[in-house]
């Protein structure tokens, strides 16, 4: 069988693909050589700006599985019948690092799951944490900027990470988790993920419930100590992304269990803590996990570049049933995800194959921009409404209404009769064992030690006694220990 002919982007052959035109036998160069000039000019193009987050990850395509009845809750049409499947592609992800990251670090991870729905595509952007350090996204570039390289030296501080945390208290609680046995997972199979933020179902008959997501890993949450990072980090760079891949390969095909937390909408407001709030949890035993369905990943990427760096993952991409919450993180997320999309990829980011509909078509007036392919026929309009059968809106919304009163301002959020910001913190470090405990204390200290201003670190620690008398006792008394050395 003779062998395809390598051809320009414009489609002509090629004639040497391994010798450059040159005036005369070793002369120089040529202009006129437009197969060398393409070559060159499209490799010093091939990267795009990584993202400024999460932009160390890896990805596969699956499916999600619906075992439960959860139709008196939601009328979302891919979660309507126990065994429905509907196709979806997970991105993994490390926060803080730059692309060339290692994956074995103390950092939480991006869960970030694209449904690929017959109403259209559903993102849920989350963690693998169920809570977060700011619950305002006003803050959020501030602390980005505290935890990334600092622009004189170049690498992460300890002083900015921690000076940040000392005037964030409400971040105690996601340091504890961050600084725990689970800050470093074993892989990406082997750790659990959370929708994290408080998003709202809407069933048939318009009733709305609050929800919170829980992917439960079936592979069990194996995690790397602080030392095991380390070294696995210096083996072997890609480990996690490694792991992955050639587990689905094995067709060792990773799953995770999805169960909700369902908070009646009337209930929220009266709710002991603000349940919006990014930086806590609701208590299983106040609202017990419930199962929806199982998510498995089946299929490998073909392209890293194509699929896993171009992925968009917008938690604006809602579907008919689901809809947002009050949540303030939520709510700006709705704006900076997509926005950072329309900037790395471009305005027609979402005709990418990877982010485009598979199980229905986009019908809209969105035309031109860079990189259009969106040409709708010679007399397809622009605008709506139009009188020539162009697409049109549906009168109904995907979601129920959300109540505001009051005036406008930079409020900060109402205080609910147990809103605290160090209680839960408090309470995840009681859960532990001692040696979950002594973990903890070890991390934390090795680096708050390293902070040189004495105010941040009393600030920290100060955190660190609210949440538990025997917590912020054994964090101090570690950190004294390693200063004096």
């Amino acid at each position: 069988m003779s062998k395809r002919v390598l051809t320009t982007e414009s489609g002509a052959p090629v004639a040497d693909n391994q010798n450059s035109a040159t005036a005369g036998v070793g002369g120089p160069l040529l202009l006129q050589d437009q197969h060398l000039l393409e070559k060159l000019a499209r490799f010093n193009r091939e990267r795009i700006p990584e993202r400024v987050v999460h932009a160390r990850g890896s990805g596969a395509y699956g499916y999600f599985e619906v075992t439960d009845d959860v139709t008196g809750f939601t009328h979302a049409d891919f979660l309507d019948t126990v065994g429905k499947r509907t196709e979806v592609f997970l991105r993994f992800s490390t926060v803080a690092d730059n692309l060339g990251g290692a994956d074995a670090v103390r950092d939480p991870r991006g869960f970030a799951l694209k449904f690929y729905t017959e109403e259209g595509n559903y993102d849920l952007v989350g963690n693998n944490t169920p809570v977060f350090f700011i619950k305002d996204p006003i803050k959020f570039p501030d602390f980005i900027h505290s935890q990334k390289r600092d622009p004189f030296t170049g690498k992460q501080e300890p002083d900015n990470v921690w000076d940040f945390w000392a005037h964030a208290p409400e971040a105690t609680h996601q340091v504890t988790w961050l600084m725990g046995d689970r800050g470093i997972p074993a892989s990406y199979r082997h750790m659990n993920g959370y929708g994290s933020h408080t998003y709202q179902w809407t069933n048939a008959e318009g009733e709305a419930f609050f929800v919170k997501y829980h992917f439960k890993t079936n592979q069990g949450v194996r995690s790397l100590s602080s030392e095991q990072g380390h070294e696995l980090a210096g083996k072997d760079p890609n480990s996690h992304q490694t792991d992955l891949l050639q587990a689905i390969e094995r067709g060792v095909n990773p799953s995770w269990t999805l169960h909700v937390q369902l908070m009646p909408a009337a209930e929220a407001q009266d709710y002991r803590f603000n349940p919006f709030d990014l930086t806590k949890v609701w208590p299983h035993k106040d609202y017990p996990l419930q199962r929806v369905g199982r998510l498995v990943l089946d299929r490998n990427p073909d392209n890293v570049f194509a699929e896993v760096e171009q992925a968009a993952f917008s938690p604006n991409n809602f579907v008919p049933g689901i809809g947002p919450s009050p949540d303030k993180m939520l709510q700006g997320r709705l704006f900076a995800y997509a926005d950072a999309h329309r900037y790395r990829l471009g305005v027609n980011h979402t005709l990418l194959a990877v982010n485009a509909p598979k199980a229905t078509t986009a019908h809209n007036y969105g035309r031109d921009g860079l990189m259009a392919s969106n040409a709708q026929g010679r007399a397809a309009k622009n605008y709506e409404p139009n009188s020539y059968d162009g697409p049109v809106e549906t009168g109904r919304p995907l979601a129920a209404p959300l109540a505001v009163h009051g005036h406008t301002g930079t409020h900060e959020a109402p205080l609910h009769t147990k809103d605290d910001h160090f209680f839960q913190a408090g309470e995840l470090y009681r859960l532990m064992s001692a040696d979950e405990r002594s973990r903890l204390v070890a991390n934390i200290a090795g680096g708050l030690a390293q902070v040189s201003l004495d105010d941040v670190i009393e600030k920290n620690l100060a955190h660190f006694h609210a949440a538990d008398p025997e917590y912020g006792k054994r964090v101090e008394e570690a950190v004294r220990a390693l200063r004096e050395d």
